[in-house]
């Protein structure tokens, strides 16, 4: 697009957009004096949709008025609640509906996936990780790998970018695995790093990691509603994602997995078991032998909390109703400008460290901020513009397709403009 540095420009691609209509959907929060907040947190915490309350006061009212019978006689019963989630998920991330299912929270998902995927020897045990994965991932491997005896500071082979630089090269991680391979049994990567907003090759790291016979594992905690990770196609083996960032479920909510569906029907996988991955036609007969159920849905362990799967499904609704195309659409656009403008600030205090191609970034920029002491971020915040500080030094901003709009990205650059240039000569 010809980017123009100009309000009526952002206010004219709002006219424009196809999307606009959806930030009416979602409550803004207000600052003391009723004033909005330019919102770019979608990547932390999503915005609460307005039809949230509904969904959720429906099931509060057939508890209220059918007890335990809710189960059956509920508008949506909730023996099988799940499953109103399960094709609208799989359409968010690419896949299949018997590769996916949404339970439990993020780490704890990954931690049952690597039950069954992560089978160590004495030759082959080492897990690849990113230099910079989100800290819950480190934990979870450096744990994983002391459970089955190993230690932790050997096990862990870090995937970096190349010194000066803050991007991973996908050639490097081919180098890993050829040289390492026969020690690796695992690759854990985060789909869409957190902290530059890198969206990786998940097709081509699961082809490097395959030929080696590694198992290849996906955390999309800030993937799922943001990019297209087509996982079915990717060939990766499992994933995980969170639900309260760019799918909006509300603080904590429960977490998607995904199980391809070459695993699907092995029943002699490894993996912890509870009544809710036994067979649903007899699980309630409750005396028969284990039986697994197949796909994704045999990884799961307790029945689900109805509450939290209404405000997810709430959150689902919207996205189906557009898709996934028209949301990554206008991400770029709004990426696109939001990086314009910041190009276009006369300083050299901060810098992009997120890729410029489209492509290869989710709704995220990142801002490297020179000598950085917060203070940049609390000046934003002072001003209503709601971003995430990382340390050491890096001001992360989501413009969210759902609910952000070009003005939003035109005042919050405006504002950091102006914070950036205080007491300079004009």
């Amino acid at each position: 697009m010809n980017y123009q540095n100009t309000l009526a420009f952002a206010q004219q691609q709002d006219k424009e957009d196809a999307l606009s209509h959806l930030r009416n959907q979602f409550h803004i929060p207000k600052d003391k004096n009723g004033n909005e907040w330019h919102y770019f947190t979608g990547n932390s915490l999503g915005l609460q949709p307005k039809s949230t309350k509904e969904y959720i006061n429906q099931e509060l009212e057939d508890w209220a008025n059918l007890g335990v019978e809710g189960h059956f006689e509920a508008k949506n019963p909730w023996l099988n609640y799940n499953e109103l989630l399960t094709d609208k998920m799989a359409k968010i991330v690419g896949a299949k509906p018997i590769e996916v299912v949404v339970m439990n929270t993020l780490t704890a998902n990954l931690h049952l996936l690597m039950v069954s995927f992560y089978r160590p020897t004495k030759t082959k045990y080492k897990i690849v990780i990113e230099s910079d994965a989100f800290p819950s991932d480190r934990y979870a491997v450096e744990s994983q790998l002391k459970f089955h005896g190993f230690d932790a500071e050997d096990g862990i082979i870090e995937w970096k970018p190349n010194q000066g630089e803050n991007l991973l090269n996908i050639d490097d991680l081919e180098s890993i695995i050829k040289f390492e391979g026969d020690e690796i049994a695992l690759l854990l990567i985060g789909g869409v790093n957190y902290y530059t907003g890198q969206f990786l090759d998940l097709k081509r790291i699961a082809a490097i990691g395959h030929s080696k016979e590694c198992v290849v594992g996906i955390d999309l905690a800030h993937g799922a509603g943001n990019i297209q990770p087509n996982l079915h196609d990717s060939g990766v083996d499992f994933a995980a994602w969170c639900t309260y960032k760019y799918l909006n479920s509300g603080p904590g909510s429960l977490a998607g997995l995904f199980v391809h569906e070459k695993h699907a029907h092995n029943k002699n996988l490894p993996r912890f078991a509870g009544w809710w991955n036994h067979n649903k036609e007899t699980r309630f007969n409750m005396r028969m032998p284990f039986d697994v159920m197949q796909g994704a849905e045999g990884w799961q362990l307790s029945n689900p909390p109805i509450l939290s799967m209404a405000a997810i499904r709430a959150s689902l609704d919207l996205f189906d109703e557009v898709g996934m195309d028209a949301l990554r659409e206008k991400s770029e656009k709004l990426t696109g400008y939001f990086e314009y403008l910041i190009n276009q600030i006369d300083s050299d205090a901060i810098k992009i460290i997120t890729p410029n191609n489209p492509k290869e970034r989710g709704c995220q920029i990142s801002i490297q901020v020179k000598n950085a002491d917060k203070s940049l971020h609390q000046k934003l915040t002072e001003n209503n513009i709601i971003t995430d500080w990382r340390e050491p030094d890096v001001i992360r901003c989501a413009p969210t397709p759902m609910y952000n709009s070009f003005e939003d990205v035109y005042q919050m650059v405006k504002t950091l403009s102006s914070i950036l240039c205080e007491g300079k000569e004009v």
